[in-house]
């Protein structure tokens, strides 16, 4: 029996969360399966008994970052001998060992794909590095959602992993091949986020659209899994992230026109606008190619906005290949995008490539950027005038004032004093500021 009067001290954990929204997820994930242990998040590490950091390997110097932040825990692990460290995410799958070889202080390493492991390890019960790729599904072993009220918008990770084998991309080999997750379990967990009070459901994938799960009568494809979730009584709003061209669907093209749902916003990564780029990185699919399929999108639903990614000084691109990267830019003419120089990633099959000047790199992705900017003010400013859907998320800092998004994703600054966050309602935008709209209510 527990003694009621000594009842057991409770255990804090602190998450810090690099990167990605998957890894946000999974942060998610990892914050329930040691709420099972009797862990609570709290939000002030030196308050911690245990300090997870999730990594990821995609920006630049992702390892670095980690080690750095590992050296500044230093003299809190000093302070508090008992304090877990725990190295989760991308680059715990990358480093494995190395992490402890390095930094000591570290008590634990998992990989993304055994973070269910992870209590078992706090208690000694497995071993101190897991980053290996387990036949069993995690999501089997992670325990149920909590029963608890949500903020209006979550992710739900429907796929993992990736096959493309980008040539500058470690995705492969810390996230493992590609798994998808059955209809029933997706749909299950949307339901139970939907009765928690979410009207927005953003599906997560490395290469989500490439999401082919087990349903009624067979396999599905991402199209269908869309169609069903539509169909959930209370969930309002429908995204998904990353896409690959390649894997943009008949299915998946006709839901865009037919499910109301499904917000109007695609990402769909193009990374380089030149043909032989595209092919040096493995990309599988030409600027031509891409330029059509952009065509037949804004054919299904034509008030899409489209945004993207873009490597710039990929090994080997010339002033040409820029060229062409800025021409294609400048047809399709997206709403926003990232862009970012290359930076070689140890183990892909561009890393011993030579890599263009730094120089040169900096001045193009300078003259993309401002492009890019140029497009993405265009863009806000052609949603003043616009009666836009804003799902409010959080107050904002005026008296009366709430924050929201758009059916585009833009943040959207609203004066709504009776408005309550969850609140799906109708903005005429009013004004474009730097990253953000502002609006008024419509009667």
């Amino acid at each position: 029996m527990t003694d009621q009067a000594n009842p057991p001290a409770v255990k804090k954990l602190f998450i810090k969360t690099y990167g990605c929204q998957m890894n946000v997820y999974d942060s998610q994930r990892m914050a329930e399966a040691m709420g099972a242990e009797g862990y609570v998040l709290t939000e002030d590490q030196a308050d911690a008994d245990m300090v997870l950091l999730n990594t990821c390997h995609i920006r630049e110097k992702a390892a670095e970052k980690l080690y750095s932040d590992l050296g500044r825990l230093k003299p809190l692990k000093a302070e508090k001998p008992d304090l877990k460290i725990g190295v989760a995410g991308c680059v715990a799958q990358a480093e494995g060992e190395e992490i402890v070889r390095r930094m000591p202080l570290v008590d634990l390493v998992v990989g993304p794909q055994t973070y269910h492991r992870l209590p078992a390890m706090v208690r000694g019960e497995a071993p101190a590095i897991v980053t290996d790729f387990p036949e069993e599904d995690k999501f089997d072993h992670l325990p149920a959602r909590r029963a608890t009220r949500r903020a209006p918008a979550a992710f739900l990770t429907v796929q993992e992993g990736c096959d493309k084998f980008c040539a500058f991309c470690v995705v492969p080999y810390t996230r493992g091949a590609e798994v998808s997750r059955p209809v029933d379990r997706i749909l299950r967990e949307a339901r139970d986020l939907v009765d928690r009070g979410v009207r927005e459901i953003t599906l997560l994938g490395q290469n989500v659209n490439g999401w082919h799960g087990l349903g009624s009568e067979g396999e599905w494809g991402f199209g269908r899994l869309i169609r069903a979730l539509a169909e959930i009584e209370g969930l309002d709003r429908i995204r998904y992230t990353t896409s690959h061209p390649n894997d943009m669907a008949d299915d998946l093209i006709a839901a865009h026109r037919d499910i109301p749902q499904l917000m109007p916003y695609l990402h769909l990564p193009l990374q380089s606008g030149s043909d032989r780029i595209l092919k040096a990185m493995n990309r599988k699919h030409t600027a031509a190619q891409y330029l059509r399929l952009i065509d037949r999108i804004r054919e299904a639903r034509p008030d899409i906005m489209l945004t993207s990614d873009f490597i710039v000084g990929f090994p080997g691109e010339t002033d040409q290949d820029h060229q062409d990267t800025l021409r294609v830019v400048a047809e399709v003419n997206f709403g926003t995008a990232f862009s970012f120089k290359y930076s070689p990633r140890p183990g892909t099959p561009a890393y011993e490539r030579p890599e263009v000047d730094g120089p040169v790199a900096d001045e193009r992705l300078q003259e993309l950027q401002a492009l890019l900017t140029k497009q993405q003010k265009a863009a806000q400013e052609g949603m003043v005038g616009r009666t836009l859907g804003v799902l409010f998320e959080k107050p904002g800092r005026k008296a009366g004032q709430m924050i929201g998004k758009s059916d585009y994703l833009h943040s959207v600054f609203v004066d709504a004093p009776q408005a309550q966050v969850g609140d799906l309602v109708q903005v005429r935008i009013v004004e474009s500021a730097a990253n953000s709209l502002h609006g008024e209510l419509v009667a």
